[in-house]
């Protein structure tokens, strides 16, 4: 049976390029899971590879539908977005080693919907003063900043990866982004051993 990697960690922790380095590392042999959102496309995202781009009527029929797996929703600065995980055809080898970022809480109800066995968290992390720096460049970086909605992201997160969350949802390794090629290491070397 194949396992599903949960690539987690506050927001500008680093797990973008974790995620792209791991998925082109042909020895991993990993198949992406593309999650959903009804938030706007940011600068350079494309439907379908970061995430698959809807509204919230289609949110609501897939939940109808009981195709939604796990959901979380977010009152931000600019309105509801929600982010879920769908099973569509994606998920359908059973024999292969997926992966996708998620959030702790996403972690646990995919956990709870697949089993234990099958789940294999990856928790990153990062200073919090050097995520800052990097959430507020790479939100300098878009043609319309929300410096409003990043700050609530970086404060919401103290509370959603909070060390009792970690701790209950049985997390015990993590893989500190303080060097990327290092931290890209010993994360190889970690899902080689437990894939």
């Amino acid at each position: 049976m194949g396992r599903i990697i949960c690539l987690m960690g506050k927001s500008a922790a680093g797990k973008d390029t974790i995620f792209k380095e791991l998925m082109s590392d042909q020895k991993l042999d990993l198949t992406r899971i593309v999650p959903y959102t009804t938030r706007p496309v940011r600068e350079g995202e494309q439907d379908g590879v970061e995430y698959f781009f809807t509204e919230e009527a289609a949110f609501r029929q897939l939940q109808e539908d009981g195709k939604v797996i796990e959901s979380r929703a977010y009152h931000t600065c600019h309105g509801l977005w929600r982010y879920f995980t769908v099973n569509d055809r994606q998920l359908q080898d059973e024999r292969r080693n997926y992966i996708i970022i998620g959030t702790l809480e996403a972690y646990r109800k995919l956990q709870d919907y697949f089993g234990k066995e099958r789940m294999l968290p990856i928790m990153v992390e990062l200073e919090d003063g050097t995520r800052l720096q990097r959430a507020l460049d790479r939100e300098r970086g878009q043609e319309c900043p929300k410096y409003e909605e990043m700050c609530r992201r970086f404060l919401a997160d103290s509370e959603d990866f909070s060390e009792e969350k970690i701790a209950e949802a049985g997390i015990d390794r993590r893989f500190q982004n303080d060097d990327l090629h290092r931290c890209l290491d010993e994360i190889r070397l970690y899902l080689i051993r437990e894939m």
